[in-house]
């Protein structure tokens, strides 16, 4: 909106501009037709009292006053719909028509005697106004060589000719009205720039800012409608931020986050838009690019920053300051620009959960979803994947709880060596478990207290209103027991049935140790994560009290098998 305001008041400035230039310039036509018409009166030709010279006299007139009153409507119902990239164009065709007409008014009076040649006074000032110091010197040098070559063609047999030295002063004149206005012009236009900068830009990297980005990002996405092309966004985080600030201080931070700006500038071309989204947090706009392009740039970025020295680096998580992305495509990947901020933010957020010092694409697992189901339950997906995107925002750890959560499953379903329908029945299952928290409210979901008895029975409520999220989708029937029994417990002491042992469905058990076990090593609102191992001998101590055993033991065995894919991530 800013983005489009700005352009407004910069239309807006030119428009009056030109309207002041087109008044100008018409009083110029009615000078020349005062001109004109004095030249015709007191010419002994025309000032005889004859019916012919009295028709030619008015008839004359007339066309110049219609010719008159036609540039006017014509000038100020085109300037504010002509395109500017043609609109220079036409202003060079309207100074050469204007010339040319000077031109004929001074040879029609007495062309080296004319005292009509200051017209041209009138066309120096509105090119140098409209386009700059260079433009009028130009116009100057080409008025000032015309009447120039005229008082030596039309008296060349003169041996001194006192109209050449008049118009030298003249040509002096001309070149003198142009330079200093044109250089007001470009000291203002200058001026302007360097506003917009301070507005535009981010004072610390020199790149763009979150506000001109967030513009520029909506007007890119109308552009990329209208021409039918794609538009790749990245998201940076800089790794471990915090603590390189923390161990070295916020000038070394400051220095790290210039040199990362940098080398973001130089690796994108023109008309690509790099910008500070917000504290370590960068972004980048790739107007008509797919998302294979977009990931290839991204690979490049992350491998510049990873190669490139930064100060105490040494001490950092694996000795190097490196960036995770998050990458997303406008239109496959999101509907408009909300949406594509959003998938390239949970892309990254990916990143930064696996790892980091990575690249990761967006990917919806609803998505993967569409391609199976019946196409009337496609709009009921794409409402479900909605109401998730509200949770995450309302909740960023639940957002990183169903991510880990899905990919601790995927494991745990290869090593159980599950049936392709029970992994999917899982994976879905994992990824929708906690659809009902749409109903919790964002200070409940966050607090860092412990809940009351009220509280606690509000939140208890959202397996139950999960199942009636998801029960018109009949492609998501299957999962609806894992959602509705994700909190049992194995001793039936759980909710909301209180079911004991194997009455709970396998695959609930299943995600019931996967959820618990990242909900201990996670972050909470409310609790201190734990590490794996401690994670491990929660699961142990809980194991035929809480959990299935069996499936206790073979989750332990998936995480030990894999204990350095997740040092990143607990």
């Amino acid at each position: 909106m800013n983005q489009l305001k700005d352009n407004q008041l910069k239309d807006n400035k030119r428009n009056q501009i030109s309207d002041i230039v087109s008044v100008v310039k018409i009083c110029a036509f009615l000078f020349i037709a005062v001109i004109f018409f004095k030249y015709y009166y007191t010419d002994e030709r025309l000032s005889s009292h004859t019916t012919y010279a009295n028709y030619s006299f008015t008839s004359l007139g007339i066309v110049i006053f219609l010719l008159l009153f036609a540039y006017g409507i014509w000038k100020f119902s085109t300037s504010k719909k002509i395109d500017i990239k043609y609109d220079k164009y036409l202003q060079i065709v309207e100074d050469g028509l204007f010339i040319l007409l000077f031109s004929l008014v001074i040879l029609l009076t007495g062309a080296p005697d004319s005292q009509y040649k200051y017209l041209f006074l009138f066309i120096i000032i509105t090119a140098t106004i409209q386009e700059g110091i260079e433009r009028g010197i130009l116009v100057a040098c080409i008025s000032s060589t015309i009447i120039l070559g005229m008082d030596l063609i039309m008296l060349a047999d003169m041996a001194v000719n006192p109209y050449f030295e008049d118009d030298l002063i003249l040509s002096g004149i001309f070149i003198l009205t142009a330079w200093p206005l044109g250089y007001y012009v470009k000291i203002e236009r200058e001026h302007i720039k360097e506003l917009e900068n301070m507005v535009h830009k981010d004072g610390l990297t020199g790149v763009y800012n979150h506000r001109f980005f967030c513009d520029a990002l909506r007007q890119q996405v109308i552009n990329s409608e209208k021409q039918q092309q794609p538009i790749s966004m990245l998201f940076i985080d800089i790794d471990y931020f915090k603590e390189y600030n923390d161990l070295h201080g916020h000038q070394k931070g400051d220095e790290a986050l210039r040199a990362i700006g940098n080398l973001l500038r130089a690796s994108v071309k023109p008309g690509e838009i790099v910008a500070r989204y917000g504290g370590e947090e960068f972004a980048v706009l790739l107007p008509h690019t797919e998302e294979e392009q977009a990931i290839q740039i991204a690979e490049a970025i992350r491998s510049k920053v990873e190669q490139t020295y930064f100060y105490g680096q040494e001490n950092q998580p694996n000795s190097n300051l490196t960036v995770s992305l998050g990458i997303s495509t406008y239109p496959t990947k999101a509907r408009n620009d909300i949406e594509l901020i959003k998938s390239a933010d949970d892309a990254l957020y990916r990143a930064k959960f696996f790892n980091r010092n990575r690249v990761e694409t967006y990917s919806s697992i609803l998505d993967d979803l569409k391609k199976e189901i019946d196409e009337k339950d496609v709009e009921l997906i794409t409402s479900v994947k909605t109401l998730i995107s509200v949770i995450n925002a309302k909740d960023r750890y639940t957002y990183a709880h169903t991510e880990k959560v899905v990919m601790y499953s995927r494991l745990l379903a290869e090593h159980l060596k599950l049936t392709e329908e029970d992994k999917k029945t899982l994976i879905y299952g994992a990824y929708m478990h906690d659809i009902g928290k749409i109903n919790i409210t964002k200070q409940l979901l966050n607090k860092k207290m412990p809940l009351s008895d009220e509280e606690w029975e509000i939140l208890k409520q959202h397996p139950a209103e999960g199942v009636e999220i998801i029960k018109p989708v009949i492609s998501l029937r299957s999962i609806m027991p894992l959602i509705y029994h994700h909190h049992e417990r194995y001793d039936g002491k759980g909710y909301p049935l209180g079911l004991k042992g194997e009455e709970i469905p396998f695959l609930a058990r299943v995600l019931t140790v996967v959820d618990s076990f990242d909900a201990m090593t996670s972050n909470r609102p409310y609790n201190k994560r734990k590490t794996y191992e401690e994670g491990i001998e929660e699961l142990r101590r809980c194991s035929g009290v809480q959990f299935d055993p069996d499936i206790t033991e073979a989750f332990i065995e998936v995480i030990k098998t894999s204990k350095d894919h997740f040092d990143n991530l607990i």
